[in-house]
């Protein structure tokens, strides 16, 4: 398995891998993602590779796109829209404080072929390598996808009832 990290241009170079990855990697439960899913991902895409700090890692297997992570340092002020609104309704002002300047992971996904092979855990580590914070989302009903980051050491900032997890992980050593 080869991992690469991009820049935003060459994640838009590479845009058919990840949009690829990310149609196969989300049309199952819990996301059921359909081909305007699809559309609107590669949307946010050409968008989202143009924020200040913008990461990818695309992850390949014999020549063939296999997994993916994007990430982007949280900007000041926390932002609105998208899942932000979810996220600052469950964290009040601990958003702002904690989630902002943090790497924000925006996107995991990892083609089915390619699942429970340590995949996801070597693209967020690449993807957050060199961050002091890094946070990120999922939907309560992704039951995989929490285990992963209960296992891998990330730690959940939101209620088990709340509409969205919020996960963290830091690398700052306590004082």
């Amino acid at each position: 398995m080869k991992l690469e990290r991009l820049t935003g241009e060459e994640a838009l170079v590479r845009a058919a891998e990840l949009i690829e990855i990310y149609s196969v990697s989300f049309n199952g439960p819990p996301w059921y993602e359909d081909g305007h899913g699809t559309a609107d991902f590669a949307k946010r895409l050409t968008t989202d590779a143009h924020r200040p700090g913008f990461a990818a890692v695309l992850a390949g297997q014999d020549g063939k796109p296999a997994g993916f992570g994007t990430a982007w340092p949280t900007q000041s002020p926390f932002p609105a829209g998208r899942a932000y609104d979810r996220v600052r309704g469950e964290l009040g002002d601990h958003a702002k404080t904690r989630l902002v300047g943090a790497l924000e992971v925006d996107e995991l996904a990892v083609g089915p072929h390619t699942r429970r092979q340590g995949l996801a855990a070597r693209i967020l580590d690449l993807l957050c390598d060199g961050a002091t914070d890094c946070w990120l989302l999922t939907a309560p009903k992704a039951y995989d996808a929490i285990r992963l980051y209960e296992r891998l050491g990330w730690q959940r900032l939101t209620r088990p009832e709340a509409n969205v997890v919020a996960f963290t992980r830091s690398t700052q050593v306590p004082k």
